[in-house]
């Protein structure tokens, strides 16, 4: 599968014409044959928000997982908060994306980390705006993994239930490590859950290198930006021809 808007759409296609309902965390079990699809957004709100907009042409719904404690993008920012907020215009969900690493200290306690997945939720259900009851890891650990964490009042989207019990498909550094696509097709598996991360798909596809090239050369753009929001004599201190 391509990585591009395009192929997504198609992957879409045909999970519609192999029979599955797409379906959330809350009302998978109406189905016998259902996909959820769950989006990490890792570095940048911007490729959530044009992937929502996909998805909303193609009539489906997902949820999308943010960081709280991102260093690429603040959720409680007004670009930040304006995009989330499209994106649930656009009928997503939002969910929480825990960084367990946050925490070095406390990481293996699975106590502790529950504690704190709930200290975020209710972070970024006041920075959204709407009840965050949803949550995937970010490069969970092990032990995370293993341990089939519950959470009070939260679906944890790595839980057996989802994890285990879906058959669950995974672009994780822009690399599907099965067919999905011939898989799909087999009509092998009748419940799935497939996780995407935006930052690795636009209208067409590029390679991981150029992604992360353009991605990291874009900053300066995107600073100056900023600044000429707050400076307004920015183009005597700095012109825009000096980007580079």
């Amino acid at each position: 599968m391509q990585f591009s808007y395009e192929s997504y759409i198609g992957l879409i296609q045909l999970l519609q014409k192999k029979g599955y309902q797409f379906a959330s965390y809350d009302n998978f079990a109406d189905y016998d044959k259902c996909a959820i699809l769950r989006h990490d957004v890792d570095f940048r709100l911007q490729d959530a928000y044009e992937m929502s907009a996909v998805e909303q042409k193609e009539h489906i719904k997902s949820t999308y997982f943010v960081l709280l404690t991102s260093d690429f993008y603040n959720v409680f920012s007004r670009k930040s908060r304006s995009m989330i907020d499209e994106i649930r215009k656009c009928g997503h969900e939002i969910g929480l994306h825990f960084d367990e690493a946050r925490y070095p200290e406390e990481m293996g306690n699975t106590d502790l980390i529950r504690d704190r997945i709930l200290e975020e939720a209710e972070i970024l259900s006041k920075a959204v705006g709407v009840l965050v009851t949803k949550v995937s890891m970010h490069r969970p650990s092990k032990n995370i993994l293993c341990s089939n964490l519950e959470i009070p009042g939260m679906v944890n989207t790595y839980s057996d239930q989802f994890f285990n019990e879906f058959k669950y498909f995974s672009d994780s550094r822009r690399f599907w490590r099965e067919p999905i696509e011939d898989i799909i097709q087999s009509g092998q598996y009748h419940r799935v859950q497939i996780l995407m991360h935006p930052f690795w798909y636009d209208i067409h596809e590029i390679d991981r290198d150029q992604a992360v090239r353009t991605f990291v050369n874009s900053a300066n753009a995107e600073r100056y930006q900023v600044l000429t929001e707050n400076i307004s004599d920015l183009p005597e201190i700095m012109g825009i021809e000096e980007i580079r």
